[in-house]
């Protein structure tokens, strides 16, 4: 079976738990902290994911980090997925989660990448914007700077993009040159 599909089945399950224990805010809390930690250790990535280190070493690991301060669902949902031999999974299956949640709460994610970081007004201007797109009330914005874009900004919503920016603007100019839509005079 692929890394997604198990992804997505063990996801479903934990959404399904920790809304039936009505726990589900805190093993949010606790998968979002796990990527966040994902995010910056690269070696927590690679012990994860790798066949050498021993199920009860990646185990002992989950449980020093989460512990203390974890819900009771996440912890065992660590211990039976690592106890499984698939904790090479479990960041995909924590990113999925993050989407089944947000899918479940209603909530729509854009990112909007710019070269400065946006001030008040624009990110009200952004967020109607994802609502009228997307048809959902609540909106979570999440900024990127990003200064190859030269200016403009690039607005991701689901698998749609915006790109309104000048790198994009001369990317398409290059590529009509390049189908010759211009007339050549001698």
């Amino acid at each position: 079976m692929s890394d997604f599909k198990v992804a997505s089945r063990y996801a479903k399950a934990l959404l399904e738990l920790s809304v039936e224990k009505n726990q589900l805010e805190e093993v949010i809390g606790d998968v979002n902290r796990l990527l966040s930690i994902a995010l910056e250790n690269r070696d927590f990535v690679l012990m994860l994911e790798s066949p050498i280190v021993s199920t009860d070493k990646k185990l002992n690991i989950l449980k020093a980090l989460f512990e203390k301060t974890a819900n009771k669902i996440t912890i065992t949902f660590f211990e039976i997925v690592t106890r499984k031999n698939r904790s090479a999974v479990l960041l995909a299956t924590a990113k999925e989660f993050q989407r089944q949640y947000n899918l479940h709460m209603g909530i729509q994610v854009a990112e909007v990448t710019t070269t400065l970081p946006l001030n008040e007004g624009l990110k009200k201007s952004f967020v109607e914007i994802v609502k009228e797109i997307s048809g959902l009330e609540k909106v979570e914005l999440v900024e990127k700077i990003n200064k190859d874009i030269i200016g403009g900004f690039v607005l991701k919503v689901n698998d749609k993009l915006l790109d309104d920016s000048i790198s994009g603007k001369l990317r398409t100019l290059r590529l009509r040159f390049a189908q010759r839509y211009f007339v050549k005079t001698f």
